[in-house]
């Protein structure tokens, strides 16, 4: 059973959810927060799988609470619910670790689907989301070319097949679509993904994509 916490300022929109999440077999919805405070402490109770938290909520926003919640020993896995398209503010969030994010008019079964695929350790965007998050946040304006050196130095700690995997990664491709391209098991992948997140010392596949495309171009090509 997947347990899962709703965390949106909006009644209506947690009322929804639980009508949906109802009447799926393998997941329970265990809490529910109107803002980012409330989820830490309803986490806290309830130790949740998957929080899906809103981004923009009074007291604590979703940034704030996303963050805090990556910081816990075992921490859930997060998926950001938004009303908008990609922008600055939901990259950060993916940047604190965050899972992925949903928009709020994504079909239920595609809702119930990205719940499962977050518990079980894959990402919640699809291959154009991700290039166009990553677009907006790979190497700042400010400092590319450091951006650049430091994201390759990252890479450079990876063994050549990890860093095949990684690339692959970057470029939104599935644990399945990872295995047919690189001619590997899917075992093979998940081990490699795992030895990915602890070299460079993230907690994402969305955190390794960044990194690769903050190495762009030739990480990319």
């Amino acid at each position: 059973m997947i347990r899962v916490l709703l965390a949106d300022d909006d009644p209506l929109v947690r009322m929804g959810l639980q009508l949906m999440f109802g009447g799926v077999e393998d997941i329970a919805v265990v809490a529910e927060a109107a803002d980012g405070e409330q989820a830490l402490a309803r986490v806290a109770e309830h130790a949740p799988d998957v929080v899906l938290l809103d981004i923009r909520m009074p007291v604590m926003d979703g940034l704030a609470a996303t963050l805090a919640l990556r910081a816990l020993p075992d921490p859930p896995a997060i998926v950001i619910l938004t009303t908008f398209n990609p922008d600055e503010y939901v990259v950060r969030a993916l940047s604190a670790g965050a899972a992925g994010f949903l928009l709020k008019d994504t079909p239920p079964t595609d809702i119930v689907a990205a719940v499962r695929r977050v518990a079980a350790g894959e990402p919640v965007l699809s291959p154009a989301v991700t290039q166009q998050l990553i677009a907006r946040v790979a190497a700042p304006a400010t400092e590319p070319a450091r951006a650049r050196t430091q994201a390759r130095d990252r890479l450079a700690r990876l063994a050549a097949r990890e860093r095949d995997v990684a690339l692959a990664i970057g470029q939104g491709r599935t644990n399945a679509e990872i295995a047919a391209r690189l001619y590997m098991s899917l075992p093979t992948v998940k081990a490699h993904v795992s030895s990915i997140l602890t070299k460079l010392e993230v907690t994402n596949r969305v955190q390794v994509a960044l990194i690769v495309h903050d190495a762009a171009p030739e990480e990319t090509a």
